[in-house]
């Protein structure tokens, strides 16, 4: 009896593990939707509607028809619907699918999982529901680094994805490599 409450537990812990970090794919959806509302609600398309430290951000309220840095957005509408539509969100369904049925993820990896999430179903919902384009609007001066005098404009989504993105890759990358470092050390003591 005992034990059938321990493994209880152990599985609602599990469950609670994989639910809580999908807090941040609500909030990181919600926040990039409501930052997309008040562009749209308060500046002209097309247009600058505000500039801090003299030019160095600016708000702005442009469309991307395309996928990062607007590419893709020369092909053809039933092929980009597809490109750009379909096949990101069967990629965000197999990442759910996978985040839950796995139980190798760590809570960090869990809420860079989610935050990956939440910024893709806020392009998306632009994408479906939008008909002019993902609503991008924070601009950055970049200097002329690279070329560009200007970052390519972007949002909250695009800004989150990155962030999350990034986080997964290194503790992925350091995964590997304490798990090296362990075989290793199990080769060196035999």
């Amino acid at each position: 009896m005992e034990e059938e409450i321990q493994l209880e537990l152990k599985q609602t812990t599990s469950i609670w593990k994989k639910l809580l970090p999908l807090t941040l794919m609500i909030a990181v959806f919600v926040l990039d939707q409501l930052t997309k509302w008040l562009v749209i609600k308060n500046i002209q398309p097309y247009t600058v509607g505000y500039s801090f430290f003299d030019g160095v951000l600016r708000i702005i309220h442009v469309y991307n028809t395309g996928a990062a840095f607007s590419m893709g957005q020369n092909l053809a509408e039933n092929v980009k619907s597809i490109v750009l539509g379909i096949i990101p969100l069967l990629v965000l369904i197999m990442v759910l699918v996978i985040y839950f049925r796995s139980n190798d993820f760590t809570t960090l990896q869990r809420w860079a999982i989610a935050g990956v999430v939440g910024g893709g179903l806020g392009n998306l919902y632009d994408r479906f529901f939008r008909s002019a384009g993902v609503v991008d609007f924070i601009d950055v001066k970049f200097y002329g680094l690279f070329g560009l005098e200007r970052w390519p404009t972007f949002n909250v989504a695009d800004s989150v994805i990155c962030i999350c993105a990034g986080i997964l890759i290194v503790s992925f990358v350091r995964a590997i490599i304490r798990e090296e470092k362990q075989k290793n050390k199990e080769i060196d003591s035999k």
